[in-house]
């Protein structure tokens, strides 16, 4: 027994272990964790106004940030860049780098707008009921005002997750979504001056949130003990040679997230085909999972950071056991959210039933129970999926995970496919594929974090013209 407490002691308190990489990553986990917070009161309050507005969110939100993954994922994969940065004690280069990632954010912003017009299209295209194409455009084209501030509010969140302040991020982070809150109630119903604009005042709280996390992070970074010593000043300009190398290694981190988000929506869409109580139950049951599938990606981006650090002063061994004290408290949280789905199902829908009529509410609760045991059977997995992609992005394996992802997706979102166009498949058979489509995930990224190439991977340039071979 005591051979047993002096081994747990050692993972808890020893470099790297449990204690360390929870101080780094609680912070995110409740930074992430406000916005699941944020989106699951979003989802509730369009559920008290319409439910066929609730059932617009989902799919109109996700296709937005399926359109941003790409972007965004570039620009957010600062975070490793930072991270081995300050690890080898280049602290000239951080500043310099963030910018990269907020030029980024500078060029797309206004590309998004232009797809305004093509939205109606779109969402028209894909079978859904009238209303609800209506709806989903609206939201969806809301939407598009805020995409610049969230790829430029990432990368700069990224200056602070690489260096390990994940504390201003908690702040920062929370306070944009409590602001989103106040705004989703009060825009949503007409309350406090503004006026009841539904589906589209929800959309655009979220849009002004959007812009106050960036106008705060940008005030932040000129504090005058940042300027000089990261070179935010010196570095505000674009390096063709950095922005180069951040595109190598980003671009396929935001390759993978476009394509795991999009075969994600696309499953959703198809899922919409199914009718509405299907969608609705479906938008449920993931704004409810949100409360464990969201904080742990804050635990992945803090483990990005440690891994990075790590392996900037040559300590792999280090970066692999934080990765294990990761996967140890990613399964010990969503392992106990996995069990309280099971057994208490109704209280986490208690939200959706305060605002709902008995009847409508009983037929989503039936529903959505079920899919919790879904998402019960696989939390596990995707608790795997997030850390061991983590780590492995945190070395720079960036290719590897996109092609696993591009790989392990295509044959789930085909046979959902055919199945629901040719075959009849029904929700529960569309879910099992979700389901399987994660076990693969998660097992495919185990087996590369255990062939330890990532070990001898960076993504900083030994000197600054120089990328690495492929």
């Amino acid at each position: 027994m005591s051979k047993l407490w002096r081994r747990l002691r050692h993972w808890w308190l020893g470099p790297c272990g449990g204690l360390e990489v929870l101080r780094v990553a609680w912070p995110l986990m409740v930074s992430m964790g406000s916005g699941a917070v944020m989106h699951f009161c979003d989802r509730v309050f369009l559920s008290w106004y319409a439910p066929e507005a609730m059932a617009a969110a989902l799919p109109a939100g996700v296709l937005h940030f399926t359109l941003l993954c790409f972007p965004f994922g570039i620009a957010i994969y600062v975070n490793p860049f930072v991270a081995q940065y300050e690890g080898a004690g280049r602290f000239d280069r951080i500043g310099r780098v963030v910018w990269q990632g907020v030029w980024i954010g500078v060029v797309v912003g206004p590309l998004f707008l232009a797809t305004i017009p093509a939205a109606p299209a779109w969402f028209q295209s894909l079978g859904h009921s009238a209303e609800l194409a209506r709806l989903e455009t609206l939201y969806y084209q809301v939407l598009t005002f805020g995409a610049g501030a969230w790829i430029c509010g990432g990368a700069m969140s990224a200056f602070f997750t690489g260096r390990r302040q994940t504390r201003v991020v908690m702040w920062v982070d929370t306070s944009a979504a409590l602001l989103n809150v106040f705004l989703d109630y009060a825009w949503i119903f007409g309350h406090w001056g503004l006026p009841r604009w539904g589906i589209e005042g929800a959309a655009w709280a979220t849009v002004v949130s959007q812009w106050y996390r960036l106008g705060v992070y940008l005030w932040l970074l000129f504090r005058p003990h940042l300027r000089e010593k990261y070179g935010i000043v010196s570095g505000l300009r674009v390096d063709p040679e950095l922005l180069k190398r951040l595109f190598y290694y980003g671009a396929p981190n935001g390759l993978q997230l476009l394509a795991e988000v999009a075969a994600f929506t696309l499953m959703l869409l198809l899922i919409g085909r199914l009718g509405d109580e299907a969608m609705a139950a479906t938008t449920a049951a993931f704004n409810v999972n949100s409360f464990a599938f969201i904080p742990t990606l804050g635990l992945g981006i803090g483990l990005t950071a440690i891994v990075g650090r790590e392996l900037g002063r040559n300590r792999h061994d280090r970066a692999a056991r934080a990765t294990w004290s990761a996967v140890v408290l990613a399964w010990f949280y969503m392992g106990s959210i996995a069990m309280w789905y099971i057994l208490t199902p109704d209280f986490f829908l208690l939200g959706y039933g305060a605002g709902m009529s008995p009847e409508s509410f009983e037929s989503l609760r039936r529903t959505t129970t079920i899919l919790l045991r879904f998402v019960a059977a696989y939390c596990l997995f995707d608790a795997m999926n997030v850390i061991f992609a983590a780590a492995l992005k945190g070395a720079g394996d960036t290719r590897y995970i996109f092609l696993a992802n591009l790989t392990l997706s295509t044959p789930p979102v085909v046979i959902v496919w055919l199945g629901v166009h040719y075959f009849s498949l029904g929700l529960w058979g569309c879910w099992t594929m979700l389901t399987a489509w994660v076990y693969a995930l998660g097992s495919a990224f185990l087996v590369r974090f255990l062939q330890g190439h990532w070990r001898q991977m960076r993504v900083i340039e030994h000197h600054p013209e120089e990328l690495p071979e492929t």
